[in-house]
């Protein structure tokens, strides 16, 4: 269970300063634990020990950051049960989802942990001429300095320890603000940061409401800024975020190609789509939205897909056989419902699904829809997946590449020739052959293109972005 009320964590330190921020239960509505709020005046002593702990963070041993981050993943496989429930509650996510995105926590600092010993530079050749004769030049990484984190409500343990984790490899201080609506998981990942010797100052977790953390963006003491969440908030941060470095993973509406050779193996494409289109109620930003299948198999495929989702169980997020739990609040039901609606107005056709109770949406499968709806050109995000037939694969292609999102897209075929030519057309991402979009392993380059976002995620990739080049030339005497 949730304890009565959370600090956050200011240099370090967990500070009690209030509990004005209530955290409910996301199926039941009922406040569960209440948080402290941070207010400007918290952001800004967070950034200032960020800077004030830069030195001391650099000089870290590659050696001591590794066992900091060791600790941090025996902590968790302790502290397992409890991080699972606390993500069952405060997101809505089914407690089979919330086991596996605290299993993902731990994978994801394990790989920090081999990292952060493998952070090496190089030895340049300079003698491209004969005016660099005698001349040799080294590089090597170094930590780019105090890094501004924003993380979502959908993954609120393991988006936060993309971010978290390699800063951690590299030794940067940070400042983490985890989604208001979500904070535990982030504050959890505090505590067990605050048993560690760190620099003073290396870390502060900071719950705050989005109009008043303006700093996390602004602020020019941060060096980059990490932001994941909607594009509309992102692309505006990016805007308004100065000289520092930012990296962004966004939104999509991602697509699945089926090909008609998929046949032999229609309960696993099926089994597959499901979890893409539906796991934690279609609350991921490569959830499976739009689902193209050749036209000679489209019924079969449609009837078993349709069939399946009728048998998903939706309740209370806490029964283990729980699938579909609630959305992150009615609000954003409510939208979705609404989007469903007027995709309907517009000639689709709802297969299954669509009733709404208050923050409980029914996993929804519509044909016929119109592109230009919002259900389809816009992310959905949540139980819904929009079936569409295609002639010939450069159909499927311009079909999904007919988008302003381009984050990843799944490929069901067994044509090597079809696979290397979505690895070379599709603009998105990543293409992942075999599987939905929705597959995401912790060390792989994750991030899109287009409105989908700009950099990559993946500890080696993050890290990239936390440190800068720095070069040493070297002339022989």
């Amino acid at each position: 269970m949730l304890k009565p009320t959370y600090p956050y964590y200011l240099a370090n330190k967990p500070v009690a300063a209030n509990t004005d921020l209530e955290v409910t239960d996301k199926y039941t509505g009922k406040v569960v634990t209440r948080v402290a709020l941070a207010d400007a005046k918290a952001i800004d002593a967070g950034i200032a020990a960020a800077v004030a702990a830069q030195e001391a963070c650099r000089k870290m041993a590659p050696f001591q950051r590794q066992a900091i981050l060791e600790h941090c993943v025996k902590r968790f496989r302790e502290r397992f049960e409890e991080l699972a429930m606390a993500l069952c509650i405060e997101a809505g996510k089914p407690i089979k989802d919330a086991r596996g995105e605290a299993t993902r926590l731990i994978d994801t600092f394990k790989v920090a942990a081999e990292e952060s010993v493998r952070i090496d530079g190089e030895v340049i050749n300079l003698e491209i001429s004969q005016r660099a004769k005698g001349y040799r030049g080294f590089s090597k990484r170094v930590p780019i300095g105090p890094c501004s984190f924003i993380s979502p409500f959908n993954f609120p343990l393991n988006l936060a320890a993309h971010k978290v984790a390699p800063a951690l490899a590299v030794g940067c201080p940070f400042v983490l603000k985890p989604a208001s609506r979500t904070p535990i998981g982030a504050l959890i990942i505090g505590e067990v940061l605050a048993e560690t010797d760190l620099p003073e100052g290396a870390f502060s977790i900071l719950p705050a409401h989005r109009d008043g953390a303006d700093l996390f963006t602004t602020d020019e003491r941060f060096k980059l800024l990490s932001f994941t969440g909607s594009p509309a908030v992102g692309w505006d941060l990016k805007a308004r975020a100065g000289k520092k470095k930012v990296v962004l993973e966004l939104g999509g509406n991602a697509a699945c190609i089926v090909d008609a050779d998929q046949g032999e193996r229609l309960d696993f494409v099926v089994e597959r789509m499901i979890f893409g289109a539906f796991y934690q109620s279609g609350q991921s930003c490569i959830g499976v939205q739009r689902i193209l299948v050749q036209e000679d198999f489209y019924e079969r495929f449609r009837d078993a897909f349709v069939a399946a989702t009728k048998k998903l169980v939706a309740g209370d997020p806490k029964d283990e056989k729980t699938f579909i739990g609630p959305m992150i609040d009615e609000k954003e039901a409510t939208r979705l419902d609404g989007w469903i609606q007027e995709a309907v107005k517009a000639g689709a056709k709802i297969l299954c699904g669509s009733k709404r109770n208050g923050a409980m949406l029914e996993a929804t499968v519509l044909e016929n829809v119109d592109p230009r709806q919002k259900v389809s050109c816009m992310e959905a995000f949540g139980p819904v997946a929009l079936l569409q037939k295609y002639k010939n694969f450069d159909d499927a292609i311009r079909i999904v590449n007919d988008s302003e999102f381009g984050l990843q897209a799944g490929v069901f075929t067994f044509d090597v020739r079809k696979a290397m030519r979505a690895w070379d057309e599709l603009d998105v991402g990543g293409v992942v052959i075999g599987d939905v979009p929705s597959f995401r392993v912790d060390n792989m380059p994750y991030g899109g293109v287009k409105d989908s976002g700009l950099g990559r995620e993946g500890i080696r990739y993050a890290i990239e972005d936390m440190t800068e080049i720095r070069l040493m030339v070297m002339r022989d005497a």
